[in-house]
């Protein structure tokens, strides 16, 4: 493999593949599996909430670029929220 990433992604695969071997099929791993499934689901629901949040808030300053706009006159759009806008 004169490929570096080549290279890299298949450490990084065997890493992971290992990781979840050991997780999966040895008694300790599914012991620590059933310690950390819990923090998981709560960082995930966590996440989720955040994602809720981000998204009323750009929702709120949509709506407060085009009340501003209506105000002002001006019926332009309100700018990108993102790089990809």
């Amino acid at each position: 493999m004169n490929n570096p990433r080549a290279m890299a992604a298949t450490i990084v695969g065997a890493v992971i593949g290992g990781v979840a071997a050991y997780l999966f099929f040895t008694e300790r791993g599914r012991s620590v599996r059933r310690q950390i499934e819990p923090a998981l689901e709560d960082f995930s629901r966590e996440l989720m909430r955040f994602r809720n949040t981000a998204q009323k808030v750009a929702g709120l300053a949509t709506e407060g670029w085009k009340l501003l706009n209506d105000t002002l006159g001006d019926g332009g759009k309100p700018p990108a929220r993102s790089p990809s806008g």
